[in-house]
C-alpha cells in the first residue's frame, strides 16, 4: 500500500479520536452546568448508530429501530425539574455533534403522557436539530398520580413544557457557546395542546408552534365523550354494532366521495355532506343492512353539536363528521374511553370512584368543566402577545378524527380570529386533512414537512398556502395530495392523476357547504 495513503489514513483516524474524546469531553462537561429549577442527572456521548433506551412500548421501540441506525453521534442531557414541591419533570436534550443547523425543535407527546417521546426526538435530530422532550412530569401512561400530587398536576397541564424550553436552551447555550436561532415545537394530540398552550401562557418559549389535533378544553371534551358515550349505548337498542360501521360508510360516501369531482374514499370537504341517517332506517325489523329507528338517533347524536336533551343547552359543539364511521367506536363502544375516564376522574373531579350517569350527562360535563379552572382548557384565545413577538402557530387536524373532533380545531381557531383580528391572519394558519384520523391513519394523506413548513414561515415569511401531503403504505408514496388553508379546499383540475397533489387546486369552499 502506497505509504502517503497509509500516512493519511492514521492522521485520518487519529484526527476522528481526538473529535471523538472532544465531543465527550465537552459532553460530560455539561454534567455541572446549573440550571434554575432543575439539575443535569447524566450525560451520554452517543457514538453514530449507537442510541439504546429502555422502558419504552414496543410502538416507540419499533420506530426506534428503524431509525438508530440513521442517528449521528450526539450528546445525550438527562435534567431533572422541580418547579414545584412535589415536581419530577424528566426532559432530555439531544446535541448533534456535527452538523447542528442552528436550530431547537421541541417535541411532544399525547394522551396521558408519561414518557420522553424518544422516536419524536430522533427524527428532529436525523434533520440536524438539537432536539428535546419531556415526560410531562410522570413516569407511565396513567393518570394515578392525581389527586395525590396536584403540583403534578400543574407540571402535565402546561409547566412541563416551559421548564423544557428554558433548560433545553440553556444547555445548547453552554454546548455551543450560542442560543438557538429559532425555537420550534411540533406535536399532535395533547402535545398539540401543550403547544397551543404554550402560546398562550409563554409567548417567548417558542417562534414557530407546529400544534396537531389539539385537545383543547380537555375537561369538558373528556366528560363530554362519556357523556355521549352513555347516550348512544342508553338502551341496547341504541348501540350500533361496529359490525354496521362499513354499510354505514359506504352509505354516505356514496352520497359525498363525488362532491369533489373525485371519486376516490375521501371526503374532501365533510361540511359540504349533508347525508341523511335517516334514509338508512329499517323499513322492517333490524337487519344488517340497515340502522333501527334508535340507531339512527345514536348516528345522529354522534355527528351533532351534543346538547342537553332536556333543555337543548349546548355542551359540547366539536362533533364527528362524515367520513369518520369506521372509527366511530372510538365514542361509542359499550365502554367510553379509558383516558377521558382516567382524566375527568383524576384530574378533574379528585374522585377515582366517581360514576357518570345517564340521567346526570348534562350537569356532569359543567361540573367537570367548572373544575377544571382553566388548566386543561387552553382556552386563552389572546395569542396576540405571542405573535406580536413574531410567532406563528401551524394548526392542522385529520376530518376523520373519531378522537378529538377536527370541528374544535376549526372553533379554537375562528375564536382566535375574532380575539386577535388582523395578527392572526398573518400568524396562524390551519390545515385540514381530508380522510385523515387521529393524528395520522385512514385512507388520506396523512403525512407532510411540518417543521420545514413553519421554518419557512417563521425565518423567510413565507405563509403556507398550499401544502402538498402524502400516504405511504409500506415504503411506497400511494398518493399525495394538496392541503389548503382552511376554509379553502382543494378542488381537481379535470386531468390528470386523481392521486397526484399537482392535479389539484386550493379554492374557496361554498357558501352552502359551510352551512350545518
Amino acid at each position: 500500500m502506497n505509504n502517503r495513503i497509509v500516512i493519511a489514513a492514521l492522521v485520518a483516524a487519529m484526527s476522528l479520536g481526538h473529535a471523538a474524546v472532544s465531543v465527550a469531553q465537552d459532553c460530560s462537561a455539561l454534567q455541572k452546568l446549573s440550571l434554575p429549577g432543575a439539575s443535569v442527572t447524566g450525560t451520554q456521548a452517543v457514538a453514530a448508530g449507537a442510541l439504546s433506551v429502555t422502558g419504552v412500548s414496543a410502538a416507540t421501540a419499533a420506530q426506534l429501530k428503524a431509525a438508530v441506525p440513521k442517528l449521528p453521534a450526539f450528546c445525550r442531557v438527562m435534567i431533572t425539574a422541580k418547579p414545584g414541591p412535589a415536581s419530577d419533570i424528566r426532559i432530555e436534550v439531544w446535541l448533534p455533534a456535527a452538523g447542528w443547523n442552528g436550530r431547537l425543535q421541541a417535541v411532544g407527546d399525547g394522551g396521558l403522557a408519561g414518557y420522553i417521546p424518544f422516536s419524536l426526538m430522533a427524527e428532529a435530530l436525523i434533520g440536524g436539530y438539537a432536539t428535546t422532550g419531556t415526560d410531562t412530569g410522570h413516569v407511565g401512561g396513567s393518570a394515578d398520580f392525581m389527586p395525590a400530587y396536584p403540583d403534578k398536576l400543574l407540571d402535565f397541564a402546561y409547566r412541563s413544557t416551559h421548564e423544557m424550553a428554558v433548560a433545553a436552551k440553556a444547555v445548547i447555550a453552554a454546548h455551543y457557546g450560542k442560543p438557538p436561532a429559532f425555537s420550534y415545537y411540533n406535536a399532535c394530540s395533547g402535545g398539540g395542546r401543550h403547544g397551543i398552550t404554550s402560546a398562550q401562557r409563554y409567548p417567548g418559549d417558542f417562534d414557530g408552534i407546529v400544534a396537531g389535533a389539539p385537545s383543547w378544553n380537555q375537561a369538558r371534551l373528556d366528560a363530554a365523550r362519556i357523556g355521549i358515550n352513555l347516550v348512544v349505548n342508553r338502551t341496547p337498542e341504541h348501540h350500533i354494532p361496529a359490525s354496521k360501521y362499513p354499510m354505514i360508510h359506504r352509505a354516505v360516501m356514496q352520497a359525498c366521495d363525488g362532491l369533489d369531482g373525485v371519486v376516490d374514499g375521501i371526503i374532501e370537504n365533510p361540511r359540504a355532506c349533508k347525508f341523511d341517517y335517516a334514509s338508512l332506517q329499517c323499513k322492517g325489523g333490524d337487519d344488517a343492512n340497515c340502522l333501527t329507528a334508535a340507531q339512527v338517533e345514536s348516528a345522529k347524536t354522534l355527528t351533532s353539536p351534543f346538547r342537553d336533551s332536556a333543555t337543548g343547552r349546548l355542551l359540547l359543539a366539536a362533533h364527528l363528521r362524515p367520513g369518520s364511521e369506521l372509527q366511530w367506536a372510538t365514542m361509542a363502544s359499550p365502554k367510553p374511553l379509558p383516558n377521558s375516564v382516567a382524566r375527568v376522574r383524576n384530574f378533574h373531579l379528585k374522585d377515582t370512584k366517581w360514576e357518570f350517569r345517564l340521567e346526570n350527562v348534562a350537569d356532569d360535563i359543567e361540573y367537570a368543566a367548572r373544575l377544571d379552572k382553566g388548566l386543561l382548557a387552553s382556552d386563552n384565545f389572546n395569542l396576540k402577545p405571542f405573535f406580536d413577538r413574531g410567532g406563528k402557530l401551524l394548526m392542522w387536524h385529520g376530518w376523520s378524527d373519531p378522537q378529538v373532533p377536527a370541528e374544535s380545531s376549526i372553533i379554537y381557531s375562528r375564536n382566535v380570529r375574532s380575539t386577535t383580528g388582523h395578527a392572526a391572519d398573518e400568524s396562524m394558519a390551519l390545515f385540514m386533512l381530508p380522510g385523515v384520523l387521529h393524528c395520522r391513519g385512514g385512507l388520506g394523506a396523512d403525512t407532510f414537512d411540518r417543521i420545514g413548513a413553519i421554518t419557512a414561515w417563521v425565518e423567510r415569511e413565507q405563509k403556507p398556502a398550499r401544502i402538498v401531503a402524502w400516504r405511504m403504505v409500506g415504503d411506497q408514496v400511494v398518493r399525495t395530495h394538496a392541503l389548503c388553508p382552511f376554509p379553502q379546499v382543494a378542488r381537481y383540475l379535470g386531468s390528470g392523476d386523481t392521486a397526484n397533489a399537482e392535479n389539484y387546486s386550493c379554492v374557496a369552499a361554498t357558501a352552502a357547504a359551510e352551512r350545518r
